[in-house]
């Protein structure tokens, strides 16, 4: 009876650990092909995005008579003479003739009902895409109440040649459109500085908060004193 009885203990055993094995394998499959999915999508889109465009400005270069053909006839063409439009009408724009084209085309097109709000919009995304390359660094202020801080990006700075004080001009982005916000005159002394990128900012914001970096510090650094009040350094993913 006592052989029998283990028995039966050892083949409900063995019933209960084969469904929690094949969970334990499935859950494991399950999350590393999501951590694969997604490591891979961005670079798929992108590489699916460069094709279409490249294959756009192909089909409308290499049908031109003096391409068709031709030794520069090859895959690819239509985007370096893109490149090269770009550069020229950069250059172009560049120059008070090219300025006054430009304001010229804005005055008309925002005339057009359906085309100024294509344009309106199609600047506004731009102006999110490139503003990276505006902001001189992140920091931290408190905003919108004394407690409370906000991510920022420093857009200017003015210095009083009187008081030799300084004043931070931060721009807050709203979430997650950076392309509208608030503005502030921050005293450099209220600054909070920090070591996140402005791309990884902005990642931040475009996100709504859900990128975060994986590490970033927090310190006040006043200017007329040599010694910053370190505020903490904080961690967003387990070592």
């Amino acid at each position: 009876m006592g052989d029998f009885g283990n028995g039966q203990l050892d083949t409900a055993e063995e019933e209960e650990s084969g469904p929690g094995l094949w969970k334990s394998v499935e859950g494991h499959i399950q999350g590393k092909t999501l951590a694969g999915l997604i490591a891979l999508v961005p670079l798929i889109v992108t590489v699916v995005v460069l094709v279409v465009i490249i294959g756009y400005a192909d089909s409308a270069v290499r049908r031109l008579p003096f391409v068709k053909g031709e030794p520069w006839d090859f895959w690819g063409v239509g985007m370096i003479v893109a490149v090269v439009l770009f550069y020229v009408v950069g250059l172009i724009i560049s120059t008070r003739i090219g300025r006054i084209a430009m304001d010229f085309k804005d005055t008309v097109f925002n005339h057009i009902p359906v085309v100024k709000t294509i344009l309106g919009v199609t600047k506004q995304a731009m102006a999110s895409l490139t503003s990276q390359y505006q902001f001189s660094r992140v920091v931290f202020i408190e905003w919108p109440r004394e407690g409370m801080v906000a991510m920022g990006f420093v857009t200017g700075q003015a210095f009083s040649r009187k008081t030799k004080d300084s004043i931070v001009v931060v721009y807050i982005p709203t979430v997650p459109n950076p392309t509208s916000g608030n503005m502030a005159l921050v005293p450099e002394d209220d600054i909070i500085e920090t070591d996140i990128t402005v791309e990884d900012a902005m990642k931040l914001v475009f996100s709504g908060g859900i990128v975060l970096p994986e590490a970033f510090s927090l310190a006040r650094m006043p200017v007329e004193r040599e010694d910053f009040g370190l505020i903490g350094r904080f961690e967003t993913a387990p070592d």
